[in-house]
């Protein structure tokens, strides 16, 4: 596993406790469950994880 470390909820959880964090490493991006964190994570490359962002802003996702 990589060295992922200033893992953040995100703004629009709204503090339901319901919700994944983001950390950053190196060359990664890591994905966990804010309520059950030992469980562990899921780690992607981080242009990987900037194209699943862009795509999400663009609204790619959405559904009609």
């Amino acid at each position: 596993m990589a060295e992922i470390s200033g893992w953040r909820t995100s703004s629009r959880s709204q503090g339901q406790g319901q919700c994944v964090e983001v950390g950053f490493g190196s060359d990664q991006v890591g994905v966990r469950d804010t309520k059950n964190r030992g469980v562990g994570r899921i780690e992607i490359a981080s242009q990987l994880w900037e194209d699943f962002v862009g795509g999400v802003k663009q609204g790619r996702f959405d559904q009609d």
